[in-house]
């Protein structure tokens, strides 16, 4: 049993981590242990990580530790990443928001290869957008994407993020990659500086 779904159809929206949330093909529940197993696959799978090598994962040390980063996010933010699965249990990937820097919602996403092409990692994208909205609308909305990376472009602009900043990918081995930051909104210089200064 899933316990008490909280539609985003309704009218009283709420994000509450101790129950799913659901969209309209997918169950998104705050991540937890049981979950490693499946978040160690999906961030070693190279097919899953070609765009964007940098971020793959080689040990089940660093999946644990993005984890406990994901659960402080939640009890520190009141939203973050959460798991994706449809109805069946089938998992299908991640995505959430959490807030960088305490200046803006960073949005994020990874789809499990084999569901790629569907609008599932949109599907997530509008759910957390939404959530992190009605929390703290304060704070704008926020994506990095990789230049190379067209399928994620393609996803944060239909979401509605304009682009904001193009530079270099500080930390990435590969000279050439330049990171993309998207924004539902302007930003000032200075948020543009915490988010890509560092």
């Amino acid at each position: 049993m899933l316990g008490r779904v909280l539609s985003l159809t309704d009218d009283e929206r709420v994000t509450d981590p101790e129950y799913p949330t659901e969209t309209e093909r997918l169950m998104l529940r705050k991540p937890d242990r049981r979950d490693l197993p499946r978040l160690f696959a999906l961030y070693t799978d190279p097919q899953a990580w070609r765009p964007d090598p940098v971020s793959r994962h080689h040990t089940i040390e660093q999946t644990e530790r993005m984890l406990d980063n994901w659960c402080t996010a939640w009890h520190r933010d009141g939203l973050g990443m959460w798991v994706a699965h449809h109805p069946d249990g089938t998992f299908v990937g991640i995505g959430g928001c959490f807030v960088r820097y305490d200046v803006a919602w960073n949005l994020g996403f990874r789809i499990v290869p084999r569901f790629w092409g569907r609008g599932y990692a949109q599907e997530i994208s509008a759910a957390a957008t939404s959530a992190a909205g009605r929390l703290r609308a304060d704070l704008p909305v926020t994506a990095y994407v990789l230049e190379s990376n067209e399928r994620s472009r393609r996803t944060v602009e239909r979401i509605g993020l304009g682009l904001v900043w193009r530079g270099a990918d500080a930390g990435n081995p590969d000279a050439s990659a330049v990171r993309l930051l998207y924004s539902d909104r302007p930003l000032p210089e200075e948020t543009v500086r915490a988010l890509t200064e560092r």
